[in-house]
């Protein structure tokens, strides 16, 4: 995650030895189990690797691009669940990378860490270069306008690979403003595009993370199977696709730098 660095720290999950929270004023931000990078503590990194690991065979090496990076956790469990992926880390602030390459277990070489922006990242990428994309960027619990117009989205979908897929985490509230919106951006550039989450959530029920999936092909997101990994977690989840999610947006516009 790309977030303030206000007290930075990492402490030890009092119910699980071996996991570590990384809190920035408090606030957790990030979790990584350093004996198996498999563990993934929070509910929508799940979801986002469920979606990740419905994007190619199993054990099949992925080109990846995370925009915001935390402590890893994605980054760790691709590099354990696809050996050999190459990954590049986008993360903003100095302060985060330097804490966790300290505190936390050293990562594979093809995993590569930068300190820079988001947007200029993604902007100075080369075209058809990335499997996955994956979006966890927040400053002070907000995401930042930058990375939430059709002009950002359009230039994540020119670094993705014809069958790539594009991964965002959005936290959001009741009515579910942000998200419809986020929504309706995407599908302004992408020709196939879900919803996951909780249940409870996607009623407008309670405060949380929502995870948007897009891609670059019609018809590519496999959505019966990532709709399964959603049920299966052990806080049921569900999708909305296709009519369900033109219901869920109806209304919304898509954002623009202007």
């Amino acid at each position: 995650m790309d977030r303030a660095a206000d007290r930075l720290e990492l402490v030890t999950d009092p119910a699980r030895p071996t996991g570590r929270l990384l809190l920035a004023a408090g606030v957790e931000q990030s979790y990584v189990d350093v004996h198996d990078p498999r563990h993934l503590h929070f509910e929508y990194v799940r979801r986002m690797a469920a979606v990740a690991d419905l994007a190619a065979p199993a054990g099949t090496a992925l080109a990846v691009l995370h925009l915001g990076g935390g402590a890893l956790t994605l980054p760790r469990y691709l590099a354990a669940t696809r050996p050999g992926s190459a990954q590049l880390v986008i993360e903003r602030d100095p302060a985060v990378v330097e804490l966790v390459t300290r505190e936390l277990p050293a990562l594979p070489p093809a995993v590569r860490v930068r300190i820079d922006d988001a947007r200029a990242a993604v902007t100075a990428e080369a075209p058809a270069r990335y499997d996955l994309v994956l979006a966890d960027i927040y400053r002070a619990a907000r995401m930042p306008e930058h990375v939430r117009t059709i002009e950002f989205v359009a230039e994540v979908a020119r670094t993705l690979r014809p069958d790539g897929v594009y991964l965002v985490n959005v936290t959001d509230l009741p009515p579910l403003v942000a998200t419809r919106v986020h929504v309706a951006t995407l599908r302004a550039v992408f020709p196939d595009v879900c919803l996951i989450g909780d249940r409870r959530m996607l009623r407008g029920r309670r405060y949380g993370n929502l995870v948007i999936a897009a891609a670059a092909r019609p018809g590519r997101l496999p959505v019966a199977r990532i709709y399964a990994a959603a049920v299966r977690d052990h806080v049921p989840g569900n999708v909305l696709h296709g009519a369900a999610l033109d219901t869920f947006v109806a209304g919304a516009r898509p954002a623009t730098d202007g």
